[in-house]
């Protein structure tokens, strides 16, 4: 389960960081292609967000995090690059 949670922690952080590049080069030159490119990009990284958040709370007793260290953990996906930094510190 921790080698599943790091996976989907890696590619939750590439999601983000490919929406969030995606959302100022697409729309700021206000290409046709937005719709085709962020709503799949949006839907995936939304997937792997909660993936993210339920494999958090599944492995908390086996990582033998505290309440704290789960937290920062959840904050991390909020973060661009956040999820790459927790996965250097917790694992």
């Amino acid at each position: 389960m921790t080698k599943l949670f790091r996976y989907v922690a890696f590619l939750e952080g590439l999601s983000y960081l490919a929406l969030f590049a995606n959302m100022f080069i697409v729309k700021n030159y206000d290409i046709e292609l937005y719709k085709s490119i962020l709503k799949p990009l949006g839907m995936t990284h939304g997937l792997l967000f909660i993936a993210y958040v339920y494999l958090a709370f599944m492995i908390r007793e086996k990582q033998a995090w505290s309440w704290f260290d789960l937290l920062l953990v959840q904050l991390a996906s909020l973060l661009p690059f956040g999820t790459f930094m927790m996965e250097k510190k917790y694992f």
